[in-house]
């Protein structure tokens, strides 16, 4: 019984590592490696990077002789930088712009429809919120309360943008996004980063870490964060291309978009202010009565120190796409016409094209989302375009295809490929991972389902194993209970009973009375007489 104990242990055992997800945990372990290991590179060659590349720096021109002259010499010579796409054959062309570096992004696709210098180094300013902004809503709650330390009031400078806070006092973290969003509040970034990095286990610079990761996860390959407010560091900067990917990610929180087209708020009294502290949107877009509105207009962000110039971030939806603009190193009210230029060339010339409308390419068995779409000039077919597949999944041969038009982006979606170019890719590299059969059932099962039906069979199991080590109890309790009802030598009489009730009754009977040297016929006779002789003297 023991040994059927063991064997039913271990096919429990057995059957509930088949029922777990294969390879899960060590797909973590090796993620979590891995994701570390490009972060640190990255890191290592931007801090490289910028000791060996120039980064533009708007002082060389204010603290020139002639600052005016200095300035326009700038601004015309970034006007003459032609947009990249203009040199796309088939491509629409677009504005011209003051901006050094430029782009205009569909949020959803990926699709870069207008791209200047896109992939230049430039400090951002207070653009840097938008990423302190994602970082904080992906690793808190609008109600969770953030506390103004001394560090977080210490550093401000004079002219350094801020709502008054003191330290001690405390916010929501609502509240709290609001003045770094619409005020620009540096303090309240600060206090903002320091508190999530609190609710991540570690503390400001946790945070810090934290942007660059998710920067890093998110695709963008040039930035580099030193602190969450974008005041200047020589070792803190992006480029058009990352911020419009940061401000793609961050626009997916109904939260963010909530808060970013506010015109004007109001922080009732706190814990140590009794006054209101009521501020407004810094955006002019966003403003109707402002020469600079733009109707599709839906958010964005404002940004300058003397280094970075002028930088801007402006999300816009005509009600068809969704676009993000970002200008870098522009200068003062340029930024929101070269912004506005480049939104018109974006909507006047480009439109959706469903992928679910257009032949399948022979790699892709279906795309994920129905709604997947390329974003396309007039004139540029579908028939023209390149495509990158990025196998993501090898077991569940599932992938994204980034569509390309002369090397540009026009668009990308997550797909389930066939089991055949998964196979072909993975024996091409070498790789020794195992394709599962092409099986709707099988490639597409949930994960969730695994793990539930895994536990369940797991319990399954270990209630057939306990009903066993029970059943198995009870025997052994019932001999040993029969044990203890035979007498002490009586074991060779038991032998020979009788296997019925009313024989075995009998045996032990007799056995009681013919037990050698103890009772005999003769003797019974004897004792009897001798208590009758006793009863007679009585």
């Amino acid at each position: 019984m023991k040994k059927i104990g063991k064997r039913l242990i271990a096919a429990a055992l057995a059957a509930t590592l088949v029922m777990m997800p294969s390879g899960m945990a060590a797909a973590e372990e090796g993620n979590s490696e891995e994701t570390a290991t490009v972060t640190e590179a990255e890191q290592s060659a931007g801090t490289d990077a910028t000791s060996t590349e120039e980064i533009k720096d708007g002082t060389v021109a204010i603290t020139s002789d002639d600052p005016e002259a200095a300035r326009e010499a700038e601004r015309e010579a970034g006007y003459k930088i032609q947009p990249d796409t203009n040199g796309l054959e088939g491509w629409p062309e677009g504005p011209a712009v003051y901006a050094d570096s430029a782009i205009v992004m569909d949020m959803n696709s990926g699709a870069v429809l207008y791209g200047k210098q896109t992939d230049v180094k430039h400090y951002p300013a207070s653009i840097t919120k938008l990423m302190t902004a994602l970082v904080a809503l992906e690793n808190s709650q609008l109600t969770d309360e953030v506390l103004f330390s001394d560090e977080s009031i210490s550093f401000l400078e004079p002219g350094d943008a801020s709502i008054g806070m003191t330290p001690g006092e405390i916010l929501s973290m609502e509240d709290a996004m609001y003045g770094m969003l619409l005020a620009s509040a540096n303090e309240v970034s600060y206090a903002i980063a320091e508190n999530v990095g609190k609710l991540m286990g570690g503390d400001y610079d946790t945070f810090i870490q934290k942007m660059n990761d998710r920067a890093a996860e998110i695709g963008c390959t040039n930035s580099h964060w030193m602190n969450a407010n974008g005041l200047h560091d020589p070792e803190h900067y992006t480029t058009a291309h990352d911020m419009a990917v940061i401000a793609s990610a961050v626009y997916q929180f109904e939260e963010f978009r909530k808060i970013t087209q506010t015109l004007t708020y109001t922080i009732g009294a706190t814990n140590l202010v009794k006054e209101e502290r009521i501020f407004q949107q810094n955006h002019k877009m966003l403003w109707p009565q402002n020469e600079n509105y733009y109707e599709y207009c839906t958010g964005g962000k404002t940004g300058y120190t003397d280094q970075a110039r002028t930088t801007l971030v402006t999300m816009a939806d005509n009600g068809d796409m969704q676009l993000a603009a970002v200008v870098l190193y522009d200068f003062g009210n340029d930024a929101y016409v070269d912004t506005r230029a480049m939104f018109d060339y974006a909507f006047d010339n480009f439109e959706k094209v469903a992928l679910n409308t257009q032949e399948k390419p022979e790699e892709i068995e279906a795309y994920t989302d129905m709604d997947s779409y390329v974003v396309l000039p007039a004139g540029v077919d579908f028939a023209d375009l390149d495509r990158e597949i990025e196998i993501t999944d090898e077991q569940n041969h599932t992938g994204t295809v980034t569509y390309t038009y002369k090397g540009q982006n026009v668009g990308s979606a997550d797909v389930v490929l066939t089991r055949e170019y998964v196979s072909g890719e993975t024996q091409e590299n070498g790789e020794t991972v195992q394709v599962k059969e092409n099986s709707a059932e099988t490639d597409s099962f949930p994960f969730i389902a695994k793990l539930i039906i895994g536990v369940i069979a797991a319990v399954v199991i270990l209630f057939l194993i306990l009903f066993a080590v029970l059943k198995y109890r009870q025997i052994q309790r019932r001999r040993r209970r029969r044990a203890r009802r035979r007498p002490s030598g009586t074991s060779r009489n038991m032998r020979n009973t009788s296997q019925t009730r009313n024989g075995t009754v009998r045996d032990r009977s007799s056995s009681r009375r013919t037990m050698s040297g103890r009772t005999s016929p003769g003797r019974a006779s004897s004792r009897s007489g001798t208590s009758q002789k006793r009863n007679g003297r009585k």
